[in-house]
């Protein structure tokens, strides 16, 4: 039998004693996104297939993160969404496989909450975003991991980046929001 409690991490893990590099854990972390859809119901989905890495120093000025997708890893759980917004309509995969997020800025918010301006890159278009994170804090898994989590949440309008596709409502409205949330749960490992 397996011991899967985790323990405690080491004195300094708090959000203002992290250092060091750390890689995100796609198979415990999530990318996701809320569009509404026909104007009364939201649809979620995520990305399957990403990378990303964390970098910290003794000072916020040198924290740096970026994040690579796949865009074709999309994933709503309706094989035939997928594979509409895998077109040209929406991410155009075949043409831009990934979209990048990489930080130009992060501040504290208080001792739990950091504030991480970057530029954002879909579909060839680079737009800066703010997104807040709540540092849900640190452990030491039971293989002897240090393992940091963030939650954060931030809106954005598809259109921006080019996707524009839509379908009017005879009821008025349209089938897909503008407006989207980005849902951001992130596991991240310290590199030995």
């Amino acid at each position: 039998m397996t011991d899967t409690t985790q323990t405690a991490a080491p004195a300094g893990t708090a959000l203002s004693d992290l250092s060091g590099s750390y890689t995100i854990d796609p198979a415990h972390s999530q990318l996701g996104f809320v569009a509404r859809h026909a104007m009364v119901t939201k649809v979620r989905g995520s990305f399957n297939d990403f990378e990303g890495s964390v970098t910290t120093g003794e000072q916020l000025a040198d924290v740096s993160v970026s994040v690579t997708i796949q865009t074709a890893s999309i994933d709503t759980r309706n094989p035939d969404r997928d594979g509409h917004l895998r077109t040209g309509d929406f991410f155009d995969v075949a043409t831009y496989p990934t979209i990048t997020f990489s930080s130009t800025e992060v501040a504290a918010l208080d001792a739990e909450t950091l504030r991480i301006a970057g530029d954002l890159t879909i579909k060839g278009v680079t737009k800066s975003v703010t997104i807040d994170f709540d540092y849900a804090g640190g452990a030491t898994d039971p293989f002897g991991m240090q393992r940091v989590g963030f939650e954060g949440s931030t809106t954005l309008l598809r259109s921006d980046y080019g996707m524009t596709f839509n379908a009017a409502l005879e009821t008025g409205g349209v089938l897909v929001s503008d407006k989207i949330t980005l849902e951001i749960e992130i596991s991240a490992v310290k590199n030995a």
